[in-house]
């Protein structure tokens, strides 16, 4: 067995998953794609996917990359940590918003109806594996088209999956919530600790 080193390498961009690995206090350092890497075509959907089958292979493919990126760039070996998130309104996938039009129509559809976030997460160091997928509920209240047009244009739906950020301005929208509030933000912890604690890591 890989001996366990005492940090983690994040594959992602997201300042929230760094900031909650800290909340766990987990030593982490950020492993992030280079600049001729296309990592958005990882995040297509197939035709007839589900979202949670394709929330946890867009995870895996994110898995494979930061390993390839790891041993390319001759790093110290240690875990790495993959995570995506994704919206879902039934079988309909709400990605991340190519310009503000498409955030709007977003928040429009969630406007006054509950949906699905899930926040798939893989883990890996040496040959041993982890995966986990959080599912949590998420309600918004009547949006008023001027509240909507304001959020839109204050940017932070941008790069969001869903076009919100359930820890941002989102939230004075938000009128009930089910499940897991750190998975809803883009790494769950409790299925995190888990998996860390599967391979070794301790917290």
């Amino acid at each position: 067995m890989t001996p366990l080193p005492d940090f983690i390498y994040l594959a992602s961009q997201s300042p929230r998953r760094s900031q909650l690995l800290e909340q766990l206090g987990v030593r982490h350092a950020l492993l992030l794609p280079d600049a001729d890497e296309d990592s958005e075509a990882l995040e297509g959907v197939l035709r007839n996917e589900s979202p949670k089958t394709y929330v946890q292979r867009v995870t895996a493919l994110k898995l494979q990359a930061a390993q390839d990126r790891l041993v390319r760039r001759n790093l110290l070996p240690a875990p790495i940590l993959c995570a995506d998130t994704t919206v879902a309104m039934g079988q309909s996938i709400f990605g991340k918003p190519v310009d503000a039009e498409d955030a709007k129509r977003m928040l429009r559809a969630l406007s006054n109806r509950p949906h699905r976030v899930l926040t798939a997460i893989a883990l890996c160091h040496g040959d041993q594996y982890a995966v986990a997928c959080s599912e949590s509920w998420v309600t918004f209240a009547d949006i008023r088209e001027p509240d909507l047009q304001a959020y839109v244009a204050s940017g932070e739906p941008m790069g969001k999956a869903g076009a919100y950020a359930v820890q941002g301005r989102a939230a004075a929208h938000i009128a009930n919530i089910s499940g897991s509030y750190s998975g809803i933000m883009g790494l769950p912890l409790f299925e995190t600790a888990q998996a860390l604690r599967s391979l070794g890591f301790v917290l």
